[in-house]
């Protein structure tokens, strides 16, 4: 008897499994072309245009937060598109970055001063540079493309970790949700978004310092 009994739960745990994996696979269906929304606006704020990834993120949080989508497929397709998107804006910048800062117009005073802060902050920074700019700018000043993937990823793990997290942390908590693993997620992204705020206003505020002060002479 507790044979057949111990055959019958393995039965029962497989069927359940099963069932997880089908009703997993019809949200993903149902609701592909919102993933795909955030994954191309991810993508397209990596490559070099700003706040999309932001806003999309923030959102997918939120939506997850109410059930509407699954927690763990945003924050992977976050992480896919901020990679695509960041070697994207890479390869521009390491193929064509110096004709586009050079190309004549109304914007060209603009794109020459971005490009010379990215270059002073990987003269400071070194690979921390990726972190605070456009990955064109990283093509453009040639760094390493291994050494990129590698550092972009990290950039767009702590940059989903943080708006995912917070996003989604505050959903469950205005719902009236107030559980251990939703408080954690909370105070998990809010403190990698404290964390890289003040990596960000650390690192201007060198660059600042290193552009007033200048050489010193006796």
């Amino acid at each position: 008897m507790s044979s057949a009994l111990q055959f019958a739960s393995v039965d029962l745990g497989r069927s359940l499994g099963s069932i997880g994996l089908y009703l997993a696979s019809i949200d993903l269906a149902a609701h592909w072309w919102q993933y795909l929304v955030v994954l191309l606006a991810v993508a397209a704020s990596w490559s070099g245009i700003p706040f999309l990834g932001a806003t999309a993120a923030g959102a997918a949080g939120v939506a997850a937060s109410q059930g509407h989508l699954q927690l763990a497929a945003v924050v992977i397709v976050i992480l896919l598109g901020g990679q695509i998107g960041g070697l994207i804006g890479y390869h521009i910048g390491f193929r064509w970055g110096r004709d586009l800062v050079l190309r004549p117009g109304k914007h060209q005073p603009y794109r020459q001063r971005v490009l010379a802060k990215g270059e002073q902050a990987y003269e400071k920074w070194g690979r921390l540079a990726v972190f605070f700019t456009p990955s064109i700018v990283s093509g453009t000043a040639k760094m390493p493309h291994r050494q990129f993937a590698v550092w972009n990823f990290l950039d767009v793990a702590g940059f989903t970790f943080a708006t995912v997290g917070a996003a989604y942390g505050i959903g469950r908590l205005a719902t009236g949700h107030h559980g251990l693993e939703d408080i954690l997620i909370l105070v998990l992204g809010v403190s990698l978004g404290i964390l890289i705020l003040y990596l960000v206003r650390r690192h201007r505020k060198h660059v600042l310092t290193a552009s007033t002060d200048g050489p010193t002479t006796e």
